[in-house]
This record gives structure tokens, C-alpha cells and sequence, in this order.
């Protein structure tokens, strides 16, 4: 239990803000693309929670 908290996390593949300067281009397109990826995993959540919201709405309001 305690040992989880104890090990070293993982560094970012990116950090919003962070100075862009010594990246490639390459680099650059590659955290382009895993951020699209995660804004779609971001949307697909988000979508999931609306549909529970609703269904959720629709059984109190009976």
C-alpha cells in the first residue's frame, strides 16, 4: 500500500506550458498527436457521463 506511494512517478510526455524550444519537429508532431488522442478519450468520458446524467435525471424525475 505504502510502496505505491513511495515510487518514483512517471515524468509527462508533456506538461501544459512547457517550453517548446528544444523539441524537434518530429517531436512536436508526435505530442501533437498523443493530445488529440487524449482529447478524444476526454470526450468520449465526457459523452459516457452525460448519457449516466441523463438516465440518471429521467429516474428522479419520474
Amino acid at each position: 500500500m505504502f510502496e505505491e506511494e513511495n515510487r518514483p512517478r512517471k515524468a509527462a510526455a508533456h506538461e501544459i506550458g512547457q517550453d517548446l524550444a528544444p523539441l524537434s519537429v518530429a517531436e512536436i508532431d508526435a505530442r501533437v498527436e498523443m493530445l488529440k488522442a487524449e482529447i478524444q478519450r476526454l470526450e468520449a468520458a465526457r459523452a459516457g457521463k452525460l448519457v449516466s446524467q441523463a438516465a440518471a435525471d429521467a429516474l428522479f424525475r419520474s
